[in-house]
């Protein structure tokens, strides 16, 4: 017996051990982080915001304003929830060769502060004329907070403003349910109201805007509450379902698209911290992308 012979067994091991680790934890280059916030707070101003979700669940207007900076400046790919799903989960379409270098990321928002619109907008605008970059945000919504003016809620969107986000392209609309209600304690009847009726207020305030019908494609369940039956409603009427679980995405080994983790942001996290999240993923390479 040969040298390499009696090394054919260790080898055949080891290979074996490799495969196992590779579909134990995954290739770091499958993952995408998607960070979960709520709605912006100006803490130069002392101005809190007044809603759901308690105040430190806001994140600094001035921490945000590195953060997206910072990504920028490191090449990062701002996802919306179609390319996600178009490129990553059913990889129904292949990544454009531009972007097979960058590092995914997407940048997520509930609940439709209006804090959005007028303390994050301007800045996306300002990044956009600094370094020729657009950072597209998804906005998950409660359209029964939906107001047709900006006037007429302090607290909450209008659909007026959705429609100007949505036509200078930083704006991806999608469904947060229609009341803001846990779908988990909701019979039936309701979690199809909650689920139809959403989607329904948001395409028609967008529908001359968004023909493809992209806005209110996508669902992130409310508290992040589902179980077997929520999903499967869910399933009939969106595309994928997002969690809020503080996990990250390994879409190599998602197949279920309406368990998609996002982590948690609040404002104890500070832009450094979450940069160090998003930079553990590094860019796609070009057998990620087959």
């Amino acid at each position: 017996m040969t040298v390499k012979t009696q090394n054919l067994p260790f080898s055949i091991a080891l290979v074996s051990i490799i495969a196992l680790l590779a579909l134990n934890f995954g290739s770091p280059e499958s993952t995408v982080p998607i960070l979960g916030f709520h709605g912006i707070l100006d803490h130069q101003n002392n101005k809190s915001i007044s809603g759901l979700v308690p105040e430190e669940m806001h994140y600094s207007k001035q921490e945000l304003e590195k953060l997206l900076e910072s990504l920028i400046l490191n090449d990062y790919w701002f996802l919306s929830t179609q390319d996600l799903y178009d490129f990553f989960l059913t990889k129904s379409q292949a990544i454009p060769s531009g972007y097979r270098r960058k590092k995914p990321i997407m940048l997520t928002f509930d609940d439709g502060y209006k804090s959005v619109h007028t303390k994050l907008l301007p800045i996306l605008l300002k990044l956009e004329k600094k370094y020729s970059t657009k950072v597209q945000i998804v906005l998950f919504l409660n359209p029964s907070r939906l107001v047709q003016k900006a006037s007429d809620s302090k607290t909450h969107l209008s659909c007026q403003e959705l429609r100007e986000g949505l036509q200078t392209g930083f704006y991806d609309i999608q469904s947060h349910g229609l009341n803001h209600r846990d779908l988990t304690k909701l019979a039936r009847r309701e979690i199809i109201t909650e689920l139809l009726q959403a989607r329904t207020i948001l395409r028609r305030c967008t529908q001359d805007l968004d023909p493809q019908q992209k806005v209110a494609s996508h669902f992130a369940y409310p508290y992040g509450a589902y179980n077997k039956q929520v999903e499967i409603y869910v399933s009939r009427y969106y595309l994928s379902g997002y969690l809020y679980n503080d996990e990250t995405l390994n879409y190599t080994c998602k197949n279920n698209f309406y368990q998609i983790p996002r982590l948690i942001v609040n404002y104890n996290k500070s832009s450094q911290q979450i940069i160090k999240t998003a930079e553990a993923v590094p860019a796609i390479s070009s057998q990620a992308c087959q």
